[in-house]
């Protein structure tokens, strides 16, 4: 396929009405990428054809604002939907070395229409333009990153603390699965300021879904139980399996006296949810 090209041509126009062969040579510069282009269309509707095109008229262009906004918006859309960002990288890298080779072209074809002083003017524009689009993309999305980072987090301690009201003043906390130094961490947290913002007077604590226990969790919670004592609300806890019985004995640790043991949770619903 050879280039289409007019004396009448800019740059830009030779850029767009050949822009099959700017295809062809842009897949041939991005060799990981390029078997990945339908994939990244399907994943995150992101066409990184059509992009480079429209990126590259604005780079020709010197059309700053459009750069910008269009760095953010593809930042954003490859953080949302998490996208190799080493794609971005070599896609970019190829769309800069394709650019230079179509200013070859046209500058042979058109007879060497650019001076040297110009082409070092224009070698400065190109590259400076890709490079603030590289940041500006790189800026956003981890920006984005980081607070899709932060709402997952927040998502997975509040499922892993759910507190449930029953009554205007009664809630269930039923816990599953391991309990780490980490997870009572979050249990405390969320706990003390649940209590504080709902007037929790009762908290009913389910061990059922509790399997073992480590000695270190079992001690910050009996430190977890006194703090919702301060706070003026009972703590009933219900639940608890043998094998976490047997350690807390051995380790001396014990919550008779500072609440209330019930053997299942159905027993506290039935007492609690009746007053």
């Amino acid at each position: 396929m050879e280039f289409n090209f007019q004396n009448s041509y800019e740059l830009r126009d030779f850029i767009v009405v050949n822009k099959e062969l700017f295809k062809k040579s842009l897949l041939t510069e991005a060799v990981n990428v390029k078997d990945s282009i339908d994939e990244i269309l399907r994943i995150g509707n992101i066409d990184l054809i059509s992009n480079a095109q429209k990126l590259v008229i604005d780079i020709i262009e010197g059309n700053e604002k459009e750069l910008q906004s269009f760095a953010k918006h593809e930042g954003i859309a490859w953080a949302t939907h998490s996208i190799e960002i080493t794609f971005k990288l070599e896609w970019i890298q190829a769309i800069r070395r394709t650019i230079w080779k179509f200013i070859e072209k046209y500058n042979e074809l058109a007879n060497d229409s650019y001076s040297l002083e110009e082409l070092f003017i224009l070698e400065k524009q190109i590259n400076n333009f890709v490079d603030q689009f590289l940041n500006t993309f790189f800026i956003s999305y981890s920006t984005y990153k980081d607070k899709l980072i932060l709402a997952q987090k927040q998502l997975v301690e509040n499922l892993s603390v759910p507190i449930i009201p029953i009554s205007p003043s009664v809630c269930i906390l039923p816990l599953i699965g391991s309990i780490d130094s980490f997870r009572t961490m979050i249990l405390e947290e969320k706990i003390l300021s649940e209590i504080g913002q709902l007037r929790i007077e009762t908290l009913i604590l389910d061990l059922s879904g509790i399997g073992d226990i480590d000695a270190d969790v079992i001690s910050r919670l009996s430190h977890i139980i006194d703090g919702t004592a301060l706070m003026g609300c009972e703590t009933v806890i219900t639940g608890l399996r043998a094998e976490v019985v047997r350690k807390m004995i051995s380790i001396g640790v014990t919550f008779f006296n500072k609440t209330r043991t019930l053997g299942t949770l159905q027993h506290a619903l039935n007492e609690y949810f009746v007053r």
